[in-house]
C-alpha cells in the first residue's frame, strides 16, 4: 500500500474512532466504573457485596432441606425487610465450604444468608453488586422497560462488545500507521 492509500486510511480509521468515541463514551464510562466496582465489590468492606457469613457445619448431609430453607429465608424477608418486597427467589447459592445458603430475591436487591444446618439467619442485606452487574451488562434497562426478555442487553453488550474492538483495531492503527508512514518517507 502506498502513503496516500495508507494516509486515507488513517483519515478513515481517526473519524471512524472519533465518531464512535463521541457517540458511546457515556456507555463505555459506565461499563469502566461499574466493571472497577465489580472488580473491588469482595473488598468493599461489605458495601458492594455483603461478605459471606460461616455456619455451623460444613457437611451438607446436616443440613435442613432446601425448601425449608427456603422457607425460612422468605418469612425473613417478609418479617424483616417488609411485606412491599417480593419475596421470589432469583437465585440459591449454597456454599458447603462455609456451611451457608445465601438467598438472592427478584425485583430487588435484598439478600438473605442462613446457616445450612440450623436454618440460623446470618445475615439480611442489600446486594448492591447484582444493580452494578446490572448496570454494567444493560439488563437493568429490560427491568426497568420490563421487557420480559434480555433483548436490550444484548443489543447493548453485542453493540459495546463491537465498539470496543473498533476502538481497539482503529486505535492500534492510528498510532501504528504514522510510523509506518515515516519509515517508508525515509526509506524514499
Amino acid at each position: 500500500m502506498n502513503r496516500s492509500n495508507q494516509a486515507k486510511l488513517i483519515r478513515v480509521f481517526r473519524k471512524a474512532h472519533r465518531i464512535s468515541g463521541l457517540n458511546l463514551v457515556i456507555f463505555i464510562l459506565v461499563i469502566a466504573v461499574s466493571g472497577i466496582l465489580l472488580g473491588w465489590k469482595k473488598n468493599s468492606n461489605g458495601y458492594i457485596l455483603p461478605p459471606t457469613q460461616k455456619g455451623t457445619s460444613t457437611e451438607v448431609a446436616n443440613w435442613l432441606s432446601f425448601d425449608s430453607l427456603k422457607t425460612i429465608a422468605c418469612q425473613t424477608m417478609f418479617d424483616s425487610v417488609g411485606p412491599a418486597l417480593p419475596v421470589k427467589i432469583n437465585k440459591i447459592d449454597a456454599r458447603p465450604d462455609k456451611g451457608v445458603v445465601k438467598f438472592v430475591f427478584e425485583g430487588h436487591y435484598q439478600g438473605i444468608q442462613l446457616d445450612g444446618a440450623t436454618g440460623e439467619v446470618l445475615q439480611v442485606a442489600t446486594r448492591r453488586s447484582d444493580l452494578i452487574e446490572n448496570i454494567h451488562d444493560g439488563s437493568v434497562l429490560d427491568k426497568a422497560f420490563d421487557t420480559g426478555s434480555e433483548i436490550i442487553k444484548i443489543i447493548y453488550t453485542s453493540i459495546m462488545g463491537v465498539s470496543l474492538v473498533v476502538f481497539s483495531i482503529t486505535g492500534l492503527w492510528l498510532w501504528y500507521g504514522p510510523k509506518k508512514i515515516k519509515k517508508q518517507k525515509k526509506g524514499a
